[in-house]
């Protein structure tokens, strides 16, 4: 394949972060080795951005938007929830640096000057859609659902505007959830 059709079909998926299997399967390129040269040449010619390892931008980091690029980062089933989504619906008041993530593996991880925390949940909760939905393409939880899962990872965890939290739904969704 060209370098011209790559571009052609990168482009045209209108995605713009890649892990290095999807560019194998995405220019149908089974050699590791010829899938490592050509992402590299993109690379230096600055049409690709390393992100880290495995993960590529078409975009500058400074321009991706930052709950895309934490969601793509570990690779693996995550959804945005705990103190991010608290904060956002005004639950509690301070600050939120790091973005929080609930995944199946935990992890730490700094991107340019951003802050991206995944939390471990077991498994048979994390798959659990209760509370979830789809918000600018990506998995975010609900007010309740973040309430619910702070509380599994910290049951005594201050909230500075309890009056905002419906408590039936975080009881509810506990409750579907299993925990």
């Amino acid at each position: 394949m060209t370098k011209i059709n790559k571009l052609d079909r990168l482009l045209k998926t209108g995605q713009k972060l890649y892990h290095t299997q999807d560019l194998a399967l995405l220019w149908q390129i089974a050699n590791r080795n010829t899938l490592y040269t050509a992402i590299k040449r993109l690379v230096k010619k600055q049409i690709l951005v390393s992100v880290r390892k495995g993960l590529y931008s078409v975009l500058p980091l400074d321009q991706l938007d930052p709950y895309r690029l934490g969601a793509a980062l570990i690779h693996h089933y995550s959804y945005v929830s705990g103190e991010t989504v608290l904060a956002q619906a005004g639950i509690i008041s301070q600050k939120v640096y790091p973005i929080t993530f609930v995944s199946s593996v935990p992890a730490k991880i700094k991107i340019n000057d951003q802050v991206f925390l995944f939390r471990k949940l077991k498994e048979k909760y994390l798959i659990n859609p209760t509370g979830i939905s789809l918000v600018k393409g990506v998995l975010t939880a609900g007010p309740e659902r973040a309430v619910a899962d702070t509380l599994y990872f910290n049951p005594r965890y201050y909230f500075d505007n309890p009056a905002l939290i419906d408590q039936r739904k975080v009881k509810q969704i506990q409750r579907q959830i299993g925990y």
